[in-house]
């Protein structure tokens, strides 16, 4: 199966849509672990349960996460093996490239810092 450059286009902007948001990439490395229901992430973030949940749900829609009925809980994972295999050796890459270079927080473009 070929894959288009219009349909591979369309999975980086989900991915990066889910990693643009600090609090949906601080869920994603919470999820790299292991999987989790909201309550726990809110708890270990520091966050409402409400924010959690907003959240979760843009992830679920982006196909990030899935999500598993257990009793009256919700269990949220990643979606895939090979996604987080790769959202790891993405942490991992980025923790080694040049620290000189950081994306401005407010900015759409990375500036060099001083």
């Amino acid at each position: 199966m070929t894959v288009s450059i219009a349909e591979r286009t369309t999975a980086l902007r989900r991915v990066g849509k889910a990693l643009a948001d600090p609090t949906r990439s601080a869920i994603l490395l919470a999820l790299l672990d292991d999987a989790r229901y909201p309550a726990d992430l809110a708890h270990e973030l520091g966050i409402t349960k409400q924010s959690v949940s907003n959240h979760l749900a843009c992830l679920r829609d982006c196909r990030i996460v899935v999500a598993e009925p257990v009793g009256r809980r919700v269990l949220y994972e990643i979606s895939d093996a090979r996604l987080r295999h790769a959202l790891h050796d993405l942490v991992d890459v980025v923790l080694v490239v040049d620290n000189s270079l950081d994306c401005a927080p407010d900015d759409d473009e990375c500036a060099v810092t001083a």
